[in-house]
């Protein structure tokens, strides 16, 4: 073997263990961090007597607890924390098992809602085994926070920092109670900030890879710093189990919750009234937007603050001087915006830019469904755009609580109509911003119109209204489908 051959074998292992050495040093050390903060983090069991259904862990169901309709979301939320289950069902002592921390050395500690959500006993263990019984202060489901009180003072207690400055790419870790396992770390960076998730509209999570799973509930995030910058709520999971996303509620957002459920144990948001929805790049074009932006009125609800400010057809451009980029940063505004003062509302209408002003009311502790009956016969059907519409007989409009106007589709052909996301027994209320009165004016309307001319109009499905994006097409190709 000639010199030149020997010199490049040993070359080869000292470069490996050179960068080995250099990416040892850039990663960080989390031991400190873990030594002086994870005395504050808690374990918390609770027990509650309730009717013990055959499965009852969510994290373990094929469905999660919120369906929205939508396959892929639908396989999203996963909560996690146990539940005890009785195989036989019947009347039990039920069981869940979570985590929390203490923010106060006398004693408030923070956790999830769903974690002691129906308890009629909570207790917080302690990193040194003693377990107290708690006392739940109050709780808020729509941010998903509750805060307890333990009796005793000069509790080890965690600061807080400031999840607005969290960067997406930083180091985090998790301390938690995962499977039971009192204190176990976990490690990850921050994936994305500002998600929203379905049907937790009050909340702009924080993603992270950090592993998650049953009993991590409740528990701090944590930056390299030291301080909390959540609180490790959900997962994505087929399974039940972590996959490598997992969810996080800003601590700017537990401060806000923690601080009023402390001073009167609720928490008091604003209400615009008013159902909203995204503003695709197909909207955009409808509505003359070089981009699409903002959060796109679909229905005003009436009593609400809205009424007779804001009109179906809105796009809110910008809320109390914070810009609205998605319909879901309009509800985190509004929830978070004060209710004693007007507020400045920046809006597309008709085309031009405007403002306008209003005062919110709170937000109503519930909401009433719409309950519709879809009608099972139609009358004088046309074909225009490959659908296959009807006019409303009066049965029908008392059917769907719909008082003038609209055409019902019957039936949708291969066309554009159909990418479009039109569906059978949908309503078209307006088209290209004109109320439809019937079918033969609809087909006036579309003649009207060039071919390939982008339009938004308005449907009701199943009794909500929402703004679909549609190319007038004057010939269409394909069976209609009903």
């Amino acid at each position: 073997m000639s010199s030149t051959s020997i010199v490049k074998l040993l070359t080869i292992p000292l470069l490996f263990l050179s960068t080995l050495t250099l990416n040892s040093a850039e990663l960080p050390s989390f031991t400190q961090l873990v030594k002086d903060h994870s005395a504050a983090v808690v374990n918390i069991s609770t027990e509650r007597n309730e009717q013990i259904r055959q499965s009852s862990s969510p994290m373990m169901n094929s469905s999660p607890e919120n369906a929205s309709g939508n396959e892929v979301i639908d396989d999203l939320m996963k909560r996690f924390f146990d539940y005890g289950e009785n195989s036989e069902g019947g009347l039990d002592d039920g069981s869940s098992l979570g985590s929390g921390f203490i923010i106060s050395s006398d004693g408030y500690v923070v956790t999830n809602y769903h974690v002691v959500d129906g308890a009629d006993k909570i207790i917080v263990r302690l990193s040194d085994r003693r377990e107290l019984p708690a006392k739940l202060i109050g709780s808020d489901r729509r941010s998903d926070i509750a805060l307890l009180k333990i009796e005793g003072s000069n509790f080890p207690a965690l600061k807080t920092g400031s999840s607005k400055e969290l960067e997406v790419g930083e180091w985090v870790i998790a301390i938690g109670s995962p499977f039971g396992f009192d204190h176990s770390v976990t490690a990850g960076i921050v994936s994305a900030k500002g998600r929203s998730l379905p049907e937790e509209n009050y909340v702009p999570f924080i993603q992270t890879d950090v592993a998650i799973n049953p009993g991590n509930s409740g528990g701090p995030l944590f930056n390299m710093k030291g301080e909390v910058v959540g609180i490790n709520s959900q997962i994505y999971s087929k399974s039940g189990n972590f996959v490598g996303v997992s969810f996080a509620i800003p601590v700017d957002v537990v401060k806000d919750v923690v601080a009023q459920l402390k001073a009167t144990g609720r928490v008091k948001r604003g209400w615009l009234g008013v159902f909203v929805q995204e503003v695709t790049v197909s909207l955009a074009k409808s509505f003359g937007l070089e981009q699409p932006s903002g959060a796109l009125i679909a229905e005003v609800m009436k009593g609400g603050p809205a009424v007779g400010v804001l009109k179906q057809g809105d796009i809110i451009l910008e809320f109390d001087h914070k810009k609205v980029n998605t319909a879901a940063d309009l509800t985190i505004i509004v929830g978070s915006s004060s209710l004693d003062e007007d507020v400045e509302v920046k809006i597309r209408r008709d085309r031009k830019t405007k403002v306008v002003k209003l005062r919110l009311q709170e937000l109503p502790t519930e909401v009433v469904e719409k309950k519709v009956k879809t009608p099972q016969r139609f009358s004088k059907t046309n074909t225009i755009m490959g659908m296959e519409l009807g006019d409303l007989s009066a049965e029908e409009r008392k059917s769907l609580q719909i008082k003038k106007g609209g055409v019902i589709v019957k039936g949708v052909g291969s066309g554009r109509a159909h990418r479009a996301g039109i569906q059978v027994d949908d309503v078209i209320k307006t088209f290209n911003g004109q109320t439809v009165q019937n079918v033969k004016q609809l087909r006036a309307l579309v003649n009207s119109l060039p071919d390939g001319t982008p339009i938004a109009a308005l449907i009701i499905r199943e009794g909500s209204a929402q703004y679909v994006a549609l190319m007038v097409e004057h010939s269409t190709q394909g069976a209609v489908k009903k």
